[in-house]
Parts: structure tokens; C-alpha cells; sequence
């Protein structure tokens, strides 16, 4: 683990690690199967592709992936009710506000880092209850690179002021981890995320986390 350095900001990735989107989501998809004559798929068996956004729930929930000829009108009108409907039960995890104020309180400075499009990720950070604005929000498109490449995690330290090597980048999936080590910053796991089909144990980030808050607990922030 990279502890010799303190930590100067503190990073998050947003779907999954600060925000619960997954029911917003499954209700966007669920609308284009019913489109589609399909009955709507439980939760349960969605929220594990919430973070890989449109492309991995269609491919649960449709069967389809980029190429295949109905992909494009699909992820259109997927997207369209999802963006109609961003913020019905999407909230912040239990923990994340009480975070986010330890961190304000420490005057820690805190950014998000999504490979959301910054079509829905403005509205739905303007929507969500946070104790303090983050200090830079840095959307898919907004870096020449989105996650796994370190661009937007690069762009993010350099939005704060403050070098990579002093930020710590949190988030739900085994991309975030390596933009995280390719960017040179310090990574943890939040395995109360969606995580997707494979284990944070495997994804060799510097800490694991079970709850937002554990996350005060580690030896390089506390």
C-alpha cells in the first residue's frame, strides 16, 4: 500500500461507490423491454451491470451488444428514459453523506470521476443531496480518455491543484482500480458496490472497503 504520502484529495467514482442509480437504471431497461412485449427483470438481477451503464444492461436485459444491428435504437431509447426518469429512488448510499461531511470538516478536498456522460451526470449530481459541492466532477467525455486510461483521473488531481500521487481514487469496479494505478494514486475497492462480475479481492487495489465509512478507518486517512 502507498501510505508514505498523506492523502491531499480524495476521488470517487459515482454510480455504485457514492450513489445508489442502480433502481433508476433497471426501471429505464424495464421500460424498453416492456417496448419490446418482455416482462420487467428483478432488480437483483441487474444492479451487478449498473456500473457498465447502457452496454451492460442491454446486454442482460436485451441480449444485444455493440455491432448488432438493433444496439444503436436500443441504447437511444434506453438512454431517453433513462434521463426522463434520472433521480425517482437514486439517493446516496447509507454512509456517503456522513463521509463526504467528515471530509469537508477535515477541509479534504473531494471530486467524482464517472465514465457517465456529462448528460446525465450534471443532473443528477445537481439532484443529489450532497453535505458540500464536489470540488470538480469529471464526466466520460469530459477527459481524451475514459476509465480504464488514466486521463480522468488525471484531469481531476489537476482540477483540484493537487499531484496524483497525494489523491486516493474509490470506486465499484476492476476499471477504476487500474485508472487508479495507471494514474499513480492510491485505489480502494468499494465492495459495496455494484462490482460486476468478478471479486475486488482479485483486483489488487490498495484497500477494501465494505461501507462508505470504513473509509475514514484507513491508515492513510485517518
Amino acid at each position: 500500500m502507498k501510505s508514505g504520502r498523506p492523502v491531499r484529495a480524495c476521488l470517487f467514482d459515482l454510480d455504485g461507490t457514492l450513489a445508489d442509480t442502480a433502481p433508476d437504471l433497471a426501471a429505464a431497461l424495464n421500460r424498453v423491454r416492456a417496448d419490446h412485449g418482455l416482462p420487467p427483470m428483478p432488480l437483483d438481477a441487474l444492479r451487478p451491470m449498473a456500473s457498465h451503464g447502457a452496454r451492460g444492461l442491454l446486454g442482460v436485459g436485451m441480449q444485444v451488444a455493440p455491432g448488432d444491428a438493433r444496439y444503436n435504437q436500443l441504447k437511444d431509447d434506453f438512454l431517453a428514459y433513462y434521463l426522463e426518469a434520472i433521480r425517482v429512488e437514486t439517493d446516496l448510499f447509507d454512509g456517503v453523506f456522513a463521509l463526504l461531511e467528515q471530509l469537508h470538516e477535515r477541509a479534504l478536498p473531494w471530486g467524482i470521476v464517472t465514465n457517465k456522460l456529462s448528460t446525465y451526470t450534471q443532473p443528477l449530481v445537481a439532484q443529489l443531496p450532497w453535505p458540500a459541492p464536489p470540488g470538480c466532477i469529471v464526466s466520460g467525455d469530459t477527459a481524451a480518455k475514459p476509465k480504464p486510461a488514466p486521463d480522468p483521473l488525471l484531469h481531476a488531481a489537476a482540477a483540484l491543484n493537487v499531484e496524483p500521487a497525494d489523491c486516493v481514487y474509490v470506486g465499484d469496479d476492476l476499471r477504476d482500480i487500474q485508472s487508479a494505478q495507471a494514474a499513480g494514486m492510491r485505489s480502494i475497492a468499494a465492495a459495496y458496490g455494484y462490482c460486476g462480475p468478478s471479486s475486488p479481492n482479485d483486483w489488487g487495489a490498495d484497500a477494501i472497503i465494505h461501507h462508505p465509512l470504513d473509509f475514514l478507518t484507513l491508515d492513510f486517512i485517518s
